[in-house]
């Protein structure tokens, strides 16, 4: 990016991924035969119904690509330019099949309002909803080429946590983003939106903001246009991976994702973030390094 200064120290900021694929009969069948570290999941839990590998590729190519532009514009913010962004909702990228948002939202619908309060974030959405009991209705308002109509879908509890009320959406910021330089990332074929914190933190480090402090820093977590920090999966392959990579920190998003990631840390420090400005904040409380 115009602007960007190299780097005086050792650390670094670096961003975590993990490799999807298709599991052989025997690798089904006898576990010591899983790569160490690995998840056997069903393969609708990656690719719903109706869909395949190639599809879910192209969907994270297109996220990758949105995590890049939200992050960048987020950084940038922090340094004081100028930067338009405008949020417009939470963009559905997928809907789970039979969940109630099933045959009622689609994907590329924005989701605008539910029951009549603003929805600017995915992260207003995720509160709306989860503060709603498991099997209560909600009204859901969402655009669609300049059109929005409204839904009225009932809840059930999320299989990932007990009592929380979801419609079976997967989203993302939709946002109309303008940035005063341009910055380009090039992270060849990998994809999906969990990156977005470490793109952001790098950002200011390639301005010359001394973030990591001489810290090799691992990150992970969605960032969404407020600075929010949403939740990402593969957590536990990610801090092994951070881990047995040697970094010294790594930065996941606090709740659930921060549980699991202390569970496999060993002596991995592992700092828990609601927000781009907190993890910029525990950063700086690092001793420098050198």
């Amino acid at each position: 990016m115009e602007g960007e200064k190299p780097a005086n120290d050792a650390g670094g900021i670096f961003f975590v991924d993990v490799i999807v694929r298709k599991s052989s009969l025997l690798e089904q069948l006898f576990s010591p035969l899983r790569p160490e570290g690995a998840e056997l999941v069903p393969e609708h839990a990656i690719v719903p119904p109706g869909s395949d590998f190639e599809e879910r590729r192209r969907q994270n190519l297109r996220q990758m690509d949105r995590s890049q532009e939200i992050a960048a514009a987020v950084a940038l913010r922090e340094l004081g330019l100028d930067v338009g962004s405008d949020p417009e909702g939470a963009l559905v990228v997928a809907v789970a099949p039979d969940a109630p948002a099933d045959g009622k939202l689609r994907a590329t619908d924005v989701i605008v309002a539910v029951d009549g309060k603003t929805v600017k974030t995915p992260d207003d959405l995720r509160r709306l909803i989860g503060g709603r009991e498991p099997g209560e209705q909600v009204r859901v308002e969402a655009r669609a080429g300049g059109a929005v109509r409204t839904e009225v879908l009932s809840t059930v509890e999320s299989p990932d946590q007990e009592g929380r009320a979801i419609i079976g959406v997967q989203v993302e910021q939709s946002a109309r983003i303008e940035l005063p330089i341009e910055v380009e990332i090039d992270l060849g074929g990998v994809g999906g939106p969990s990156a977005g914190l470490a793109f952001a933190l790098d950002v200011l480090e390639e301005l010359g903001r001394n973030v990591d402090r001489g810290y090799k820093v691992a990150a992970t977590g969605e960032i969404e246009l407020d600075g929010g920090i949403a939740p990402i999966g593969g957590v536990a392959q990610k801090t092994r991976g951070a881990r047995d990579a040697g970094m010294d920190v790594f930065l996941v998003p606090a709740g659930d994702n921060a549980t699991e990631a202390r569970r496999n840390a060993g002596g991995l420090r592992i700092i828990a973030v609601e927000s781009f400005q907190q993890a910029l904040r525990r950063l700086t409380t690092l001793p420098k390094k050198g």
